[in-house]
């Protein structure tokens, strides 16, 4: 598969995603694990499937995707560096939800993304 076609497929994949992230989670997973790079092949799917279909107008996740831009990093990179999963990256940068206040301290300092634009104030 080199692009998702239907909504239905997205939502399957999605959910495969789900139950990757256990199973790459871990010191004893290795990068090139079959878990791993199946779901980075997956994340990178659903990744440009949300850039083509997902409308939104969230100041925070233009901000991520402003910052990670400007730093040449794609969002699974913008991930690690945040130390979270691809999947709650990609809910960030398309505002399907909030950072924790913990989260939000990272992504300020490591996006150099200002607390007011992180807070919504």
């Amino acid at each position: 598969m080199t692009k998702i076609q239907t909504e239905q497929e997205y939502n399957a994949i999605c959910e495969r995603i789900e139950e990757l992230l256990p199973q790459t989670w871990g010191d004893d997973v290795k990068g090139d694990s079959p878990a791993c790079l199946e779901l980075n092949l997956l994340a990178n799917l659903v990744a440009d499937w949300e850039d083509e279909h997902v409308i939104f107008d969230d100041v925070l996740g233009n901000a991520i995707k402003k910052s990670l831009f400007e730093k040449n990093l794609t969002q699974k990179a913008g991930a690690e560096l945040l130390g979270i999963s691809p999947s709650r990256m990609s809910d960030l940068v398309h505002g399907r939800m909030e950072p924790s206040y913990r989260l939000s301290r990272r992504i300020c300092k490591k996006l150099n993304i200002p607390p007011e634009v992180v807070l919504g104030v």
